[in-house]
C-alpha cells in the first residue's frame, strides 16, 4: 500500500495539461464491443478503472494493445463469450455498462453487481427497466445480472429518475436494435455526448444527446475508426480548486470550458479569478475567500463529484457556507476526515454547514472514496503542516499521475510506502 505526504502552505504556480474524462473513457471503452471492426481510442487516461475495463476485454478474449501512452487499439471481434468475470466487475462501478454492449451485440450479458465507491446505494433498477423495455428480460442469482433476448427492438424508455449510468447503458443496447428508441428523461452530461458521438462516428443514428431526449435508429453495422476521448472535466475542476485553495496561479490546458461553467461560475462568487481561452482556463487568487452556498444538480447544473472539492476550499474562507448534495447517499463522508484538519462543518442528512476558519492544519487522514481522496489531497495542499493521506488507490480510480502533475506546480507531495494497518482504518 501507499499513501501521499503532503507538506502543504505552498500556492500552486505553473501549468497542467488534463487528460481525457475518466467518466466517458469507462463508457467508450465498454462500447468498443458494439463495433464490427478494430477501433483506436486516444487521449485514454492512464487510470486504474480504466486498466481495469481493459482487463475485463482481454479476459472476455479483446485484443487490446497500448499504441503510445494514452492511445490504444481494439479488437473485440474476437469474443465469445458474454460473461465479465466476477471480481473484475465487482471492482468498479462501470462494469455495468458491460450489461449494455454485451447485450446489444449478442443479445446475451453476464454480470456481477457492481462495486466501485461506496456512495450509498446506487440500484440499476432503471437499466434494467431500459433492457425490458427493448424486450429483454434478466435474472438475479448470486450477485449476478443475466441479461438476456432473442432479439432487441427499439422502444419508449421513459426514466423515473436522471440515471447517468442508466442513459448510456439504454444507449448501448438501443445501438443495434430494430427499429426506434426514444430515450425520456434522459442525463445530459458531457460524457454522454462523448459516448454518443463515438457510436455515430461509426455509423449509428442517435440524436439528441445532450438534451433530455435522445432518439436511436438501430443500425446493423459499426465501423473502426480513430477517435479522440474529451477531456476530464472532474479532473480539471479539480486543479482549479486546488489553485484557488492555495492562493495559486494555474493554467489548465486541453480542456472544454463550457463544460466548466458550473464550476467557473461558483469559483467567482468565492473571489476567484478565471479567465477562459478557447481550450485553456486560468485560475488565480490572491485575496481572501468568499462564502457561498451550493447545491449540487445533473448536468448542467453544479457536479455532485466536484462537491468534495469545492466544500475544502469553502473551509478556507472566513465565514458560513451551506452545501447540498442529495445525489448519492455517503457523499459526505470525507468530513470526518477534514475534522482532524480543524474543519468546522456539521452535517445533517444531505446538508453540510461549513463555518470556515480560513486555514488547516496537516494531519494524518484516509480517503473513503475518489472525490474524498482529491478533496483531501487539496486540503493538504492548502493546510499547515504535514498531512499523509491514505488509501489513494481510490484517487488512482480518476486522476492520471496527481502527485506528478501537482510536483510540475510546485507541491511539496511525495508517495510513499504504508503500512496495511492505516488501509484499515476508514472514515465514518
Amino acid at each position: 500500500m501507499e499513501k501521499f505526504v503532503i507538506r502543504g502552505g505552498k500556492p500552486l504556480h505553473g501549468e497542467v495539461t488534463i487528460s481525457g474524462a475518466k467518466n466517458a473513457a469507462v463508457a467508450i471503452v465498454a462500447a468498443t464491443i458494439l463495433c464490427d471492426e478494430p477501433c483506436v481510442l486516444e487521449n485514454v487516461p492512464d487510470i486504474s478503472d480504466i486498466a481495469i475495463c481493459m482487463k475485463i476485454l482481454r479476459s472476455m478474449g479483446a485484443v487490446v494493445n497500448p499504441v503510445t501512452k494514452n492511445t490504444y487499439y481494439f479488437d473485440t471481434r474476437s469474443i465469445r463469450e458474454p460473461k465479465v468475470p466476477y471480481e473484475l466487475a465487482r471492482s468498479m462501478r462501470a462494469s455495468t455498462y458491460f450489461l449494455g454492449t454485451l447485450l446489444g451485440r449478442f443479445h446475451d450479458a453476464y454480470v456481477a453487481m457492481p462495486g466501485g465507491c461506496d456512495l450509498g446505494d446506487r440500484p440499476i433498477d432503471q437499466h434494467l427497466k431500459a433492457f425490458c423495455s427493448l424486450g429483454a428480460q434478466y435474472e438475479l442469482e448470486n450477485g449476478e445480472v443475466h441479461c438476456y433476448a432473442d432479439g432487441l427492438i427499439g422502444s419508449q424508455i421513459y426514466f423515473d429518475i436522471n440515471t447517468v449510468g442508466g442513459t448510456i447503458n439504454a444507449i448501448m443496447a438501443s445501438v443495434k436494435a430494430k427499429g426506434l428508441t426514444i430515450i425520456e428523461n434522459a442525463a445530459k452530461e458531457p460524457h454522454i455526448v462523448d459516448l454518443a458521438n463515438f457510436l455515430n462516428s461509426m455509423g449509428a443514428d442517435i440524436r439528441g444527446a445532450g438534451t433530455d431526449v435522445i432518439k436511436i435508429r438501430g443500425v446493423e453495422r459499426l465501423k473502426g475508426i480513430t477517435y479522440g476521448i474529451i477531456p476530464d472535466q472532474i479532473e480539471a475542476g479539480t486543479y482549479m480548486v486546488a489553485a484557488a485553495a492555495t492562493r495559486g496561479h494555474v493554467v489548465i490546458k486541453n480542456v472544454i470550458p463550457k463544460h466548466l461553467e458550473s464550476i467557473t461560475a461558483k469559483l467567482r462568487k468565492c473571489g476567484v479569478t478565471v479567465i477562459e481561452n478557447d481550450e485553456s482556463v486560468i485560475v488565480s487568487a490572491s485575496g481572501d475567500l468568499l462564502t457561498t452556498n451550493l447545491k449540487t444538480m445533473p448536468h448542467p447544473g453544479f457536479p455532485t463529484d466536484m462537491q468534495p472539492q469545492f466544500s475544502t476550499m469553502l473551509t478556507l474562507a472566513e465565514g458560513t457556507s451551506i452545501i447540498t448534495d442529495d445525489i448519492f447517499d455517503n457523499r459526505f463522508k470525507y468530513v470526518s476526515e477534514l475534522r482532524r484538519m480543524g474543519a468546522d462543518i456539521s452535517v445533517d442528512g444531505t446538508v453540510a454547514v461549513i463555518r470556515g476558519k480560513g486555514m488547516l492544519q496537516g494531519a494524518p487522514v484516509v480517503a473513503s472514496d475518489l472525490r474524498a481522496g482529491a478533496a483531501l489531497i487539496i486540503a493538504g495542499l492548502a493546510a499547515e503542516g504535514v498531512t499523509e493521506v491514505d488509501n489513494i488507490h481510490f484517487v488512482e480510480r480518476g486522476y492520471e499521475c496527481i502527485d506528478k502533475k501537482l510536483q510540475g506546480l510546485g507541491a511539496d507531495i511525495k508517495r510513499v510506502a504504508a503500512p496495511d494497518t492505516n488501509h484499515m482504518r476508514m472514515s465514518g
